[in-house]
């Protein structure tokens, strides 16, 4: 096993890993919340180094990210574990297994790097499960990336440690962050988490002007879709910058962890957070899991169409990102 890059040696043989905001003390033998990192003999080492369970090539649409790289296809892949235990999470199988459950295909960061350059794709996603808990294979994958021109792209809950997230960002060129909710018990409840760490990354991420910013919400029935609490998210996002995307998705309970018993999403719902998203004064708002939902791009001045899409395939009208009818410019990353 390769061992831990963020860690402190601690008394009594405890070790405290540095990896996300949990911040483990973990035990001689034992593991931290994410059951990827195992104290062995007084040192952290990481278990799930190499293992990609899951290797696609997807539109870089379905990560959410609507803004970077418009129209292109990313390398995407996935490696087992994750900071949280969500409730309501579908990639479960994935994101939850334990050190004797792990499986998957070993490929070097070298190898991952080949097969996007030979594909000739623009971008490497790191997502599917939660790429904080494989930081030392996705770091070793994104310096490689880089030297070739090969852009990087982070799906994430956002739960970095302060560490961690200096290490990452110098290589990240996009990501979308998870605000899964604006409510301390709801990270607490659903998540096993707190929300502070989250909204702390988002504002650093923010302002890092080398790296794209798109957020997503799952709106959840009884959960986390009361006015009050979508109205303070649009301000959080609005007040940190109206141009951050922001993707309002529709949950539905046929593949999720613990809450099958959750009614999907209503329609009435999506439209309400979409106009509170709105009037909040949020220039991109999407509406995600919904047929014929609000995906297009429009210009935040005159609403013309920038960018149709229609099942992940894109068409844009934009004359070097700027709105054909005004003259507008629309924030897009080429």
């Amino acid at each position: 096993m390769k061992r831990a890059l963020l860690q402190k040696k601690k008394e009594n043989e405890l070790v405290q890993c540095l990896n996300c905001a949990h911040l483990c003390l973990v035990d001689e033998g034992g593991f931290g919340i994410c059951k990827m990192r195992q104290n062995k003999n007084g040192e952290l080492k990481v278990c799930n180094y190499g293992k990609v369970a899951a290797l696609n090539i997807d539109p870089i649409e379905k990560k959410p990210l609507y803004h970077f790289l418009p129209g292109t296809e990313s390398l995407s892949l996935g490696v087992p574990g994750c900071s949280f235990n969500c409730k309501n999470c579908q990639n479960w199988s994935l994101s939850q297994k334990k050190k004797e459950d792990i499986n998957g295909r070993r490929l070097s960061p070298a190898n991952i790097v080949k097969i996007a350059k030979d594909k000739k794709l623009k971008s490497i996603s790191y997502t599917y499960s939660e790429p904080i808990i494989f930081l030392e294979y996705a770091l070793d994958i994104m310096t490689k990336a880089k030297k070739e021109g090969i852009k990087n792209v982070w799906v994430s809950n956002g739960y970095f440690s302060d560490l961690s997230l200096q290490k990452i960002l110098p290589y990240i060129d996009a990501i979308n962050i998870d605000l899964k909710s604006f409510s301390k018990n709801f990270y607490k409840d659903v998540c096993n988490g707190r929300l502070e760490p989250v909204l702390d990354a988002i504002k650093k991420i923010q302002k890092d002007d080398d790296t794209w910013l798109e957020l997503t919400t799952l709106l959840i029935p009884g959960y986390n879709d009361d006015t009050s609490e979508i109205t303070d998210m649009a301000r959080f996002i609005a007040d940190l910058d109206k141009d951050i995307p922001w993707h309002l998705s529709r949950f539905s309970s046929r593949f999720s962890k613990d809450m099958k018993d959750i009614p999907d999403t209503p329609m009435e719902t999506m439209e309400k957070a979409y106009r509170i998203a709105k009037n909040a004064g949020l220039n991109y708002v999407y509406q995600g899991n919904v047929v014929n939902g609000k995906t297009d791009t429009h210009c935040p001045k005159c609403n013309f169409t920038v960018i149709q899409r229609e099942n992940y395939k894109t068409k844009r009208f934009d004359e070097k990102d700027c709105c054909p009818d005004c003259n507008r410019k629309v924030k897009l990353i080429n």
